[in-house]
């Protein structure tokens, strides 16, 4: 795990001492609102419905048991004893006094972690895969490219102030577990014909309510050229993004209406002028996976012979295993997620005692490292086998082990109406109901892969759009009314869910889920996931059950 030099920390406490004037200043009357407004957008604050919000960075997900520790101290000392996890691997305080941000962080920046450009429009945080490093399907481990990027869009002074907010994501491993495809770049480690790898760039992808899938504009970019030609994207965008229509603002609007060939040729031209003397040394991505090395695994792990026993004997155990770890690249080891889909929590939110106890046993079974996923769970990535089941037993007891990962319980939710002053409807109760309903049916481990995303207003936080069942909050003159949506997909098949037809009603949104997964179950093919049935059958079969209920 990258470790900060002395000049990530002076920049990182440099920037809390900045902040922390400012804030006195507008406390004071000394700045005003709209002045105030662009400076705390950049430290990741935000003025939601109750109280401020403040968006810390966890870069490309990767977290340490002393972050984490520093995590549940916030929770309890400046929040109300919980945080949240966000589909971007970053984690949210719903409750901080504005006055005391700058203390927190000042905090923060103690433990190698700020909130810098979390927010506003510019270069937010690089995700990643949350089995970076540890998949049996990668090509190579993508964090040191990962931690290159943050390093240079962090302040960049020619990209600070772009017509909207840029994300880009990369992935290293044959299947795509970061949503390359729907960012404004994504980035694929790829081999080329002689072998040598490199990176397919996919630019103009993005969610909200213009969801847009990403078209690869480079098939293969040699490593050297990563910065210079990222520079060369962020420029053509930069001088070419609307500004004067904030929903029209984002790089996929500017490669949409312009095309993919002219925004092409207008970056070629660009790189032209940078290529050359902004090279990526093979020195620096040495030194840069130097910071990533392998834990020293125990050679002997795959010996161990517990691990299948408990199996054998113990049914709840492996249906926990068999949800909710996935295969390592190292015999005898195994990623084991942390549910934070519990039926009676909020998805993504942990409180200050579950945070300091996976701490704990992180240093204990995982060489101290902790994974933020894009679903809003966690991971352990680097378990023995041989300590599966000690480890299962005390999630168990924390609320931590609900084995529905990646099945129809396992949830995206957006904070919708609770706590976000854009929403225009309320997604955490929703959440509940469906949790609830789909906990009594006997057959839900029996559905298997399925994907269910709720946001509570088009700018789709939760990535409705994308959901194998989407479910969009929307408002009729005062009520809350729910869109659905079906057949969409973040991963490699990339595609937007279909609108199944008029809203429906709140309190008809939990009837509507269960009666299109009941659909699914009467009229699937031998072991058809969910998705290969509705791109089988499309939509007809699934609405008209749903609105003859109506």
């Amino acid at each position: 795990m990258y470790q900060y030099t002395n000049t990530d920390q002076t920049l990182v406490d440099e920037r809390v001492a900045q902040f922390r004037r400012q804030t006195e200043q507008y406390l004071k009357g000394e700045l005003s609102e709209d002045h105030y407004r662009a400076l705390r957008l950049r430290n990741g604050v935000y003025i939601q419905t109750h109280a401020p919000l403040l968006r810390v960075a966890g870069p490309y997900g990767l977290l340490n048991s002393k972050q984490v520790r520093m995590l549940a101290h916030i929770a309890r000392t400046y929040d109300k004893s919980y945080c949240h996890f966000t589909t971007r691997q970053n984690i949210q305080f719903n409750w901080p006094k504005l006055e005391q941000i700058p203390d927190i962080l000042a905090e923060l920046a103690s433990v190698q972690m700020h909130s810098i450009q979390t927010s506003g429009n510019c270069m937010r945080n690089t995700t990643s895969d949350h089995l970076a490093g540890v998949c049996v399907d990668e090509i190579e481990d993508p964090r040191p490219y990962c931690e290159i990027i943050r390093q240079w869009t962090t302040l960049h002074p020619e990209f600070d102030y772009l017509p909207r907010k840029f994300k880009i994501a990369v992935s290293g491993a044959l299947h795509d577990r970061a949503a390359t495809q729907f960012h404004d770049v994504g980035l694929h480690l790829v081999k080329n014909a002689e072998g040598v790898v490199g990176f397919k760039v996919i630019v103009g992808g993005g969610l909200g309510r213009t969801p847009i899938i990403g078209q690869v504009i480079k098939p293969y970019l040699e490593k050297k050229h990563l910065l210079s030609y990222l520079e060369a994207v962020l420029r053509i965008y930069n001088l070419y993004g609307r500004r004067d229509n904030k929903y029209k603002a984002r790089i996929k609007i500017l490669v949409k209406e312009s095309s993919l060939a002219k925004f092409s040729a207008l970056v070629e031209k660009e790189w032209l002028l940078l290529k050359d003397n902004n090279e990526l040394s093979a020195e620096r991505i040495e030194a840069m996976c130097a910071q990533f090395i392998m834990p020293a695994y125990d050679g002997r792990a795959a010996e161990d012979q517990s691990f299948a026993e408990h199996q054998s004997t113990n049914q709840a155990f492996a249906t926990w295993v068999k949800h909710n770890t996935a295969d390592h690249k190292v015999s005898g080891y195994r990623a084991a997620f942390v549910s934070l889909k519990a039926p009676d929590s909020p998805p993504g939110d942990m409180t200050d005692e579950q945070l300091d106890a996976v701490a704990d046993l992180a240093d204990t079974y995982s060489f101290g490292e902790i994974r933020a996923t894009h679903r809003q769970n966690l991971i352990l990535a680097d378990i023995k086998q041989a300590d599966l089941f000690p480890l299962w037993q005390k999630l168990l007891e924390l609320k931590l082990a609900t084995p529905n990962i990646g099945t129809a319980t396992d949830m995206i939710c957006c904070p919708g109406l609770d706590f976000c002053s854009l929403a225009n409807a309320g997604s955490i109760g929703i959440a509940k109901e469906i949790n609830e309903a789909l906990d009594d049916m006997d057959y839900i481990h029996d559905i298997g892969d399925l994907k269910i995303n709720m946001s509570g207003c088009m700018n789709g936080c939760a990535h409705q759009s994308v959901g194998h069942i989407g479910i969009l909050g929307v408002d009729k003159k005062g009520s809350e009314w729910y869109q659905l949506t079906l057949g969409g997909s973040s991963e490699n098949n990339a595609a937007i869910g279909e609108r199944l037809g008029p809203a429906v009603a709140k309190d008809q949104v939990t009837k509507a889920v269960v009666t299109i997964l009941d659909v699914y179950i009467k009229q699937r093919q031998e072991e058809e996931s969910f998705l290969d049935m509705v791109n089988r059958v499309g939509i007809t079969p699934f609405k008209e059950q749903v609105y003859a209920t109506h």
